[in-house]
């Protein structure tokens, strides 16, 4: 049987989302996946990105890498969308991306794949969850199948998110990924590759 394709598509402004991801294939791959990691263009203006060091760097660092296109969700067995929070929303870079995919859509190109989310905030409460359920409510339109990771394993109780995998970043917006959100990325990783090959 052929690999499960896996497509990871995101959006990260200063690089935390991108670090998920990052990890997200790595595991995806391990797991027997074909991974294409896509990241969505950048929207925002020139002197909004000058204006942040971090993004700025981030941006300079990553704008060469491949950018997500409509036939990436296509070509995929199981896709994972990564975004930062946005006042409790998905960023304007990935809700774009994710709004072009109209005529997809409409030809059912989008339908009964497995799809989930992960996401990161400077803080704990910091709209982590509303986030993630946003972003399903595109799923649903897609007639994707939500893989959630849910409580499916003891490690989920660590990183505490059963909607997907989040991260806080702290005050500085530079917290590393630790050992709990590893495991969750491991897990999420996994899960989406195994459901993903069932639903094909």
């Amino acid at each position: 049987m052929a690999d499960v394709k896996l497509a990871i598509i995101y959006y990260s402004s200063t690089g935390t989302i991108h670090s998920m991801a990052t990890r997200l294939s790595e595991s995806a791959e391990k797991a027997g996946a074909e991974v294409r990691l896509r990241q969505v263009a950048e929207l925002a203006p020139a002197e909004a990105i000058a204006s942040n060091a971090a993004w700025s760097q981030h941006f300079d660092r990553t704008k060469n890498e491949p950018k997500a296109s409509a036939d990436d969700v296509v070509w995929a067995d199981a896709v994972l969308f990564g975004t930062p929070t946005r006042y409790g929303n998905v960023a304007s870079q990935l809700k774009q991306f994710l709004d072009t995919l109209g005529p997809q859509w409409s030809q059912g190109q989008l339908a009964n794949k497995a799809y989930a989310g992960f996401t990161a905030s400077m803080t704990e409460h910091g709209g982590q969850e509303s986030t993630l359920l946003a972003l399903y409510n595109t799923i649903y339109h897609f007639g994707g199948v939500v893989v959630a990771p849910g409580y499916t394993d003891p490690l989920k109780f660590a990183d505490g998110n059963p909607y997907g995998v989040s991260h806080v970043t702290g005050g500085g917006n530079d917290a590393p990924l630790g050992d709990a959100q590893h495991a969750a990325l491991d897990h999420l990783a996994r899960r989406i590759v195994s459901i993903g090959g069932k639903l094909r």
